[in-house]
């Protein structure tokens, strides 16, 4: 049984002259990335950021879905958030799920602007590397993971392009992890 993973990184990101910076935590991409992982059977959310003042963001947002008065307002908003860590590094990611797997994950980066890419998430399903390893799909903000973390990676998956003619394909990140994980749901059976 392979457990999938998810990383949000807010650091190291690029911005759109490719210098190396660090994004906001914004409050949606908790909600709703948690929510679409929570749908599609991801273990743990990690959102990473080294900065404390935005750490200290996302633990009050998940902790307000934590008490007892919000939880019970709306159960299902807990139950997505329940699966959501803020850490401070990709590193600290890798090593938590060594920690709960006892292996190593398979990093797998995606991105809008990859020019090349090690294919589609059917092929890294099928791939005898993935059989029974844990998997960990990461995500950039900004204008994209800074090669930093790509050096870490041991597959890049295709970009999604829909049907515009011209090649748009600047899907907010919330957008395309739900995307991206319906294809893992279709393409692969991960955990079931």
């Amino acid at each position: 049984m392979r457990n999938l993973y998810l990383a949000l990184i807010h650091h190291p990101i690029v911005n759109k002259i490719g210098e190396k910076v660090t994004t906001s935590v914004t409050n949606l991409d908790i909600h709703d990335i948690a929510r679409s992982c929570r749908t599609f059977g991801v273990a743990r959310y990690f959102i990473v950021t080294p900065l404390e003042l935005q750490q200290g963001l996302v633990k009050r947002i998940l902790g307000h879905w934590q008490k007892d008065k919000s939880g019970a307002y709306n159960p299902d908003r807990f139950d997505a958030l329940s699966i959501a860590q803020v850490v401070n590094s990709f590193e600290d990611v890798v090593a938590e799920i060594i920690k709960l797997e006892g292996v190593d994950p398979i990093c797998v980066a995606t991105g809008a602007n990859f020019e090349n890419s090690d294919g589609a998430v059917s092929q890294l399903l099928k791939s005898e590397e993935a059989k029974d390893t844990p998997i960990l799909l990461i995500f950039g903000t900004g204008w994209g993971l800074h090669p930093e973390i790509l050096e870490k990676v041991n597959f890049c998956l295709r970009p999604i392009y829909g049907l515009a003619k011209d090649g748009y394909n600047h899907l907010s990140v919330r957008s395309a992890v739900a995307i991206y994980l319906a294809q893992f749901a279709n393409d692969g059976e991960h955990g079931r």
